[in-house]
């Protein structure tokens, strides 16, 4: 947890930077690419669910982690739910299930590294892909979270510059109306849609992003981990001013995607948008600059991946498995298991099907938030039991997967609907076996008695 050190403005950037990574820097150009305007609109409700996460949320989850001793999300999930052989359990398969859906979102990510690093550096996907990948598994080895966070606010800052540099070739150079006349030209929906794809059949389904971001905040353990790290005297309310204001600047790079279709509407891939961009829309040095900001973009949440990953794998599952003693303990079998989960994103990666890097993301990561959403966020209002806890979780990891998987419903809408079942099964489930275990209690004491 970087020794409870984080001051409020690498708090701030080390969250921002998580977020607000390859996915808005590739993926949602890329979406804006495929689908025209809406995603100008709904990527502006990541900064206000990340600043709700951070004033309502991230204040309960500090406190409560440290009254518990919690040192990971798995951990603190077992805790609040059970103290003996079921809270281990709850704490192993939690972890099991990030292994699985972030490893699936690490992929995605260092995908979204090779394609942009391989036009940087006139190498192959997959060689600009390794070379990012060891380096960020070198100092993600021996710095653990405090080195995420720092690498995080000094790359948050370069990400935020990228972001206003293409604002500014769209609101100056071109010019709103320019562009708006070349995609009426190639397609009317593009600048003016009807429809709310990929989000949902209504343009209202851009509301969508509002609720799915602040649970993204809030469920994620990769992003709610860095809430356990704030030193324990800091304002929350000044994190997140921070939060708002890099956030803000952040919101204008679904643009590059409006501009490669604009100019280039047949480009073979619609994740090609931003690195079109970089070789039409700017010069050869902004280029280059704009690129190793989103090279930052990528690389904060591919450690922060690494990292949290890892920590399931050398933490979580030895604690659960009650191995404290020998090498398993040791912080070299942890920076072991840094080394092997960076390994295995680079071969997921190598042998990915093509798919799109935002569609994958939200695979990962909305079926991750489902399957906790239950035992992290709604358990602060009403507190369950292991046994509805086991339910909520796996509740939430099947629906959210059918509905993304085997269903035409829009990205967003099936992980809500698996948070939805979640809570709804972490109640019952939770409920019923109370109201099962309390007359069980109330004949043996009664016995005893006797």
């Amino acid at each position: 947890m970087a020794n409870n050190s984080l001051g409020p403005f690498v708090a701030a950037a080390t969250l921002v930077a998580t977020g607000y990574s390859g996915f808005v820097f590739i993926g949602s150009p890329g979406v804006a690419y495929e689908y025209g305007s809406l995603e100008l609109f709904s990527n502006t409700f990541y900064t206000p669910a990340f600043l709700i996460a951070t004033l309502f949320f991230a204040n309960f989850l500090r406190r409560k982690a440290a009254s518990l001793g919690s040192q990971t999300i798995p951990e603190y999930i077992g805790q609040m739910h059970s103290k003996g052989a079921a809270g281990r359990w709850l704490q192993g398969i939690v972890a099991v299930i990030m292994i699985l859906l972030l490893g699936v979102f690490l992929v995605s990510q260092i995908k979204a590294i090779g394609l942009l690093v391989s036009g940087w550096l006139g190498v192959t996907p997959t060689i600009g892909a390794l070379l990012i990948t060891l380096l960020v598994i070198g100092y993600t080895m021996f710095g653990g979270l405090r080195a995420v966070a720092w690498t995080d606010a000094a790359m948050v800052i370069g990400m935020a510059l990228g972001s206003c540099v293409i604002a500014y070739v769209v609101f100056v150079q071109v010019g709103v109306g320019e562009l708006i006349e070349r995609l009426d030209a190639v397609d009317p929906e593009l600048a003016n849609p009807t429809t709310g794809a990929p989000y949902g059949d209504s343009p209202a389904s851009a509301f969508l992003l509002l609720p799915y971001a602040f649970l993204w905040a809030a469920a994620l353990p990769f992003m709610s981990v860095r809430f356990l790290a704030i030193k324990k005297n800091v304002s929350m309310a000044r994190v997140g001013i921070w939060v708002a204001v890099l956030g803000l600047l952040l919101n204008f790079t679904p643009m590059a995607g409006l501009y490669a279709k604009a100019y280039f509407p047949d480009l073979a891939a619609p994740d090609l948008a931003m690195p079109t961009f970089l070789e039409h829309g700017v010069g050869p040095l902004m280029s280059s600059m704009i690129t190793l900001f989103i090279l930052f973009a990528m690389k904060s949440t591919a450690n922060s991946l690494m990292h949290t990953v890892s920590t399931a794998l050398s933490y979580d599952l030895r604690s659960a498995l009650g191995r404290d003693k020998g090498f398993m303990a040791r912080m070299s079998f942890n920076r072991l298991m840094v080394l092997i989960v960076g390994v295995c994103g680079f071969i997921g990666m190598a042998y990915l099907p093509p798919v799109m890097i935002l569609w994958l993301g939200i695979l990962g990561n909305g079926t991750l938030m489902a399957a906790l959403f239950g035992v992290t966020f709604f358990s602060t209002f009403w507190q369950g039991n292991s046994a509805g806890a086991f339910a909520s979780v796996g509740t939430g990891f099947c629906v959210s997967a059918y509905l993304l998987l085997g269903s035409d419903l829009g990205w967003v809408q099936g992980p809500l609907y698996g948070c939805l079942a979640s809570a709804i099964s972490y109640v019952v489930v939770s409920w019923a076996t109370r109201r099962a275990t309390v007359p069980a209690r109330v004949t043996m004491q009664a016995e005893k008695g006797k």
